[in-house]
């Protein structure tokens, strides 16, 4: 929840449809942010 409020407190949104994509928005760039964190690991040998 901390991350997701770093992208900001309130939804600018003011339609209930227009409010979830903009929360869906927001999920897919926190799961590319952690997808770029993920280390790749490749079986040595």
């Amino acid at each position: 929840m901390h991350c997701v409020k770093l992208l900001g407190q309130r939804l600018s949104a003011r339609d209930f449809n227009r409010q979830v994509a903009e929360i869906q928005i927001r999920a897919a760039i926190l799961n590319g942010f952690t997808a770029l964190g993920i280390p790749r690991t490749v079986a040595a040998g």
